[in-house]
């Protein structure tokens, strides 16, 4: 059994299962946010190194998470994995460009000039509020809280009552998570529990 598991995840065949369920996918707006698993000791010394394995490592141990983009449903679309360290906005970039949508809902991590720009360039609508570190405040269709005078013209990003609809998401973490293998990684590869997280992604979408 686990040498089909393998093989599998070697050509990528559990990747394609879940690009094969998506015909039907609700495109009206997307969802993208990420979720730290731990990582079981027994996971760490594959071939490699941390790289191959996708592990990080903090005072709190080892490490991983997932990057995720779900549909209006709440069903997963694409992801990546990455160390449990690695900000969210980095591998946000590439994750939206696979999504085919006219708007992506995100919260203040995923608040960059790049990551806006990426989302513009392809016509499509950054929802998510400003981080409190930026210099100079953007302005919203439906304000948050009253913008400090002088705040920036760019163009509009926020809209008070889509924004809600990103709790679907944590849905989606929060079902993935039932799962131990999803929730705990014990895979000495990246690439083996990239299959794991695939099969739990597709599994959602034999739900409906």
């Amino acid at each position: 059994m686990f040498n089909r598991f393998d093989r599998w995840a070697k050509n990528g065949r559990w990747e394609r299962v879940l690009e094969g369920l998506q015909t039907d996918r609700d495109n009206e707006w997307h969802s993208i946010d990420s979720t730290i698993n731990r990582a079981h000791q027994h996971a760490a010394g594959g071939k490699g190194g941390a790289a191959e394995q996708g592990l990080g490592r903090s005072r709190g141990g080892l490490s991983t998470k997932v990057h995720l983009v779900v549909d209006a449903l709440g069903l997963p679309i694409t992801f990546e994995i990455t160390e449990g360290q690695r900000h969210d906005s980095r591998p946000a970039n590439a994750l939206v460009g696979r999504a085919q949508s006219s708007c992506v809902l995100a919260d203040k991590a995923y608040d960059s000039d790049s990551f806006r720009t990426a989302l513009n360039v392809r016509g499509c609508l950054p929802v998510n509020p400003s981080n409190g570190s930026r210099a100079g405040k953007l302005a919203y269709d439906d304000p948050w809280k009253s913008h400090p005078s002088g705040c920036s013209a760019a163009a509009p990003t926020g809209d008070k009552e889509l924004y809600k609809a990103r709790s679907e998401i944590e849905c989606t973490f929060n079902l993935l998570k039932q799962a131990r293998r999803f929730a705990t990684s014990y895979e000495k590869t990246l690439r083996n529990y990239a299959a794991v997280v695939a099969i739990g992604c597709a599994l959602l979408w034999l739900r409906i």
